[in-house]
């Protein structure tokens, strides 16, 4: 059977594209405008704070790691900047700085930095990360793994080469790295979205379901046994932890799925309406029409 984790990291087609070195010492603090696409940050060594608008303060320590997958505005700083400080922070806009080509350092220039990090940022290829990313949470912070801060040197050192390889490397070691990120999170303290939904021992088994038998005709009552569940009882519990009804989470899973298939140019528009649970071509070209905005078979050609 499918993992749903996998197959939306896999939709959403993740690709590197800027890692830096990053350290800091003395007093220090800078604002980055949000950026609306995902980035990572792993301490290397030391301590510093992050402030995700919207979110407690965070500090950040050695062998931390933090992955925004649709970056909003933030502050980063040295511990001795607190919420009451008067300092004015340094402002960068990510879409409009370059992207430097050494480390960057903020506060005092020479001596021992206090805090030494790896960040980044990459994309999401797919069309369809408008719908996929808020089923991630928001901040991901996971702290104390190893495989995450040993992934994310390889990203560096990867990113920094340009050896033959260098983007289909990248674009697979992003896809582990979001992965091994997101089941490090727990999924209990995750917001609404697909985390808590696999966190959920009901909700789980329905969602494997779905995932992993795309082309079965599912009905809210089969998904609620499922679950173990009344069918009131599941669309309310689904609604709340996933963020959106069970029947309405299938159809846009389906229409992602459909989408990649039409992309890809391999599968007739029978084949693909089969794969995604339609009986007929005709069925799934309705369905996908007031779902999209336009015909499938205009939506392959113009892709």
């Amino acid at each position: 059977m499918q993992d749903p984790l996998s197959e939306v990291i896999a939709l959403l087609q993740p690709r590197a594209v800027f890692s830096k070195g990053i350290s800091g010492a003395g007093h220090w603090a800078v604002r980055y405008s949000d950026y609306g696409q995902p980035s990572f940050c792993a301490v290397l060594d030391g301590r510093c704070r992050l402030a995700v608008d919207g979110h407690p303060d965070l500090v950040l320590q050695t062998g931390d790691f933090v992955l925004l997958p649709a970056t909003p505005g933030f502050t980063m700083s040295s511990l001795s900047v607190s919420n009451e400080d008067t300092t004015q922070p340094a402002h960068i806009d990510p879409r409009l700085t370059p992207a430097p080509t050494g480390e960057i350092r903020h506060g005092r220039r020479g001596g021992k930095p206090d805090v030494r990090l790896l960040g980044g940022y990459f994309l999401f290829g797919s069309p369809d990360a408008s719908l996929l990313v808020p089923l991630l949470p928001t901040v991901m912070h996971v702290r104390g793994v190893e495989r995450l801060s040993l992934l994310v040197r390889l990203v560096g050192e990867e990113a920094g080469d340009d050896r033959p390889g260098r983007d289909l490397l990248l674009a697979r070691l992003v896809e582990v790295l979001l992965i091994e990120a997101l089941r490090s999170t727990s999924g209990d303290d995750a917001p609404p979205g697909l985390l808590r939904g696999l966190a959920d021992a009901r909700l789980a088994p329905a969602i494997r379901q779905m995932h992993g038998h795309l082309a079965r005709p599912w009905t809210m009552a089969e998904l609620a046994r499922k679950a173990a569940l009344s069918r009131s009882a599941f669309f309310e519990r689904f609604s709340r932890t996933v963020g959106l009804p069970p029947m309405e989470y299938l159809l846009a899973w389906r229409m992602a799925v459909a989408k990649d298939l039409l992309r890809a140019g391999s599968l007739g528009l029978a084949e693909v309406a089969e794969r995604v649970g339609y009986s007929s071509a005709s069925t799934f070209s309705t369905a996908f029409s007031r779902h999209v905005g336009q015909a499938p078979g205009r939506y392959a050609r113009a892709q």
